[in-house]
């Protein structure tokens, strides 16, 4: 079942089109990302989803209701983590978790989350004296404390430190086991592999690709990388007739193939019937980095 429905938005500032006819659908208990590079139209999308922005054109539904019209009842089932959020400067941490919990019918406990986000030693801070790090903490403990149906988080580990970053991972996790389902917009590469189920990249306001982290990755032209140090000099007709060659590179002795399996058996085969070592062979696969950048790089270009 589609608890998000997106079908041919429009958005445009000043003439410009930020999103030109996206369009996915979010089935229910999945984590579902977002990405794209800077000004992609990610933003403006999922604020469109949240009812913070009304479309030009198109049509969006959560859970079978039109977050513009019917703003106050989504709110009920969607909880929202914004790119950019303050609060007030005086207003301390333990205030805002038992004003936003207020907010909500049925909320969540506040204290295990915010222990849970190491958040329970900054309760008697004030906002305007936490780190931006804990700041974004609290905006991802407010998003949950209303014990959503959805959840929207918009570059939720953005200023936390690596170890931090996991935990909030394991935290998502823990959410969606729960039932709840997250649509995720971010810009890191670990992450979305992580944690997505799918992923939209979404590129010069429109759906590039939509897939998997897998089904991405096995779009990429070099799905494979080999590199070695060859132990004699390999002919470079040889290398460049490798079958599925994508392409080679020479750096300081290594060479690094990308291709796929047929391009590694071929490879290894070469290097046999010449009698050559491969010293410090290693066989990779390609990454969500490599298929974000193959699926952006014309625009980037």
């Amino acid at each position: 079942m589609s608890v998000i429905e997106v079908s041919d938005l429009r958005k445009s500032y000043g003439g410009r089109a930020v999103v030109d006819g996206v369009s996915f659908a979010v089935e229910e208990g999945e984590i579902f990302g977002i990405l794209g590079p800077n000004g992609a139209g990610k933003t403006t999308t999922v604020e469109c989803v949240e009812g913070l922005r009304t479309p030009d054109a198109g049509r969006v539904r959560v859970t079978g209701l039109d977050p513009v019209t019917d703003h106050e009842r989504v709110t009920r089932v969607l909880g929202a983590q914004l790119q950019q959020s303050e609060l007030q400067a005086k207003l301390t941490v333990r205030e805002a978790l038992e004003l936003y919990a207020a907010f909500h019918p049925h909320p969540l406990d506040w204290r295990p989350l915010a222990e849970r986000l190491g958040l329970t030693p900054k309760l008697a801070s004030r906002f305007g004296k936490l780190s931006g790090g804990q700041k974004q903490r609290l905006f991802i403990a407010l998003a949950l404390i209303g014990n959503p149906r959805i959840v929207v988080l918009d570059e939720l580990t953005t200023g936390l430190d690596p170890r931090a970053r996991r935990d909030t991972w394991e935290l998502i996790e823990d959410i969606r086991t729960g039932g709840v389902t997250v649509l995720l917009v971010t810009h890191f590469m670990e992450e979305a592999q992580r944690l997505c189920d799918r992923i939209a990249v979404i590129d010069g306001g429109r759906v590039a690709a939509l897939d998997s982290p897998a089904g991405l990755i096995r779009r990429t032209a070099g799905s494979t990388v080999i590199s070695f140090t060859p132990s004699a000099p390999l002919d470079e007709r040889d290398l460049n007739g490798l079958p599925a060659l994508v392409s080679v590179e020479h750096k300081d002795g290594r060479i690094t193939l990308a291709g796929t399996d047929e391009t590694v058996n071929a490879v290894i085969t070469l290097l046999a019937c010449n009698r050559i070592t491969a010293l410090q062979l290693r066989v990779t696969d390609a990454t969500l980095d490599d298929a974000f950048l193959d699926l952006t790089k014309e625009t980037a270009a």
